[in-house]
């Protein structure tokens, strides 16, 4: 079970976008992209045959999951992630307060 996933509000936790919050879009093994965050900027070749111009494009890169924490409305805070089996079933639950993710306990 991954502790980061599609649709998550994320929070950066260093790098130079440290502070930014934004939405995980997908995953890419270790490493998430996240909406508005990590953006570079991309050299486009035209494509005449799909009628692509070219031109520098941003692009949101992946980082890397580690540098990330998950957003808890709760408290309005990253919070850190923990996996905890409840009634059988594997559960995310917030490390400060112990309440699952996005649900009732």
């Amino acid at each position: 079970m991954k502790k980061i996933r599609k649709d998550d509000e994320v929070v950066v936790l260093t790098g130079k976008d440290k502070g930014k919050r934004g939405r995980v879009e997908r995953r890419v093994g270790d490493y998430v992209v996240v909406k508005g965050v990590n953006v570079a900027k991309k050299a486009i070749k035209p494509n005449p045959i799909s009628g692509a111009t070219g031109g520098i494009e941003d692009k949101e890169m992946p980082i890397h999951v580690s540098n990330l924490a998950l957003f808890n409305f709760a408290t309005k805070k990253p919070d850190r992630v923990g996996i905890k089996v409840v009634d059988g079933k594997k559960v995310r639950v917030y490390k400060s307060s112990g309440e699952t993710v996005g649900g009732v306990k």
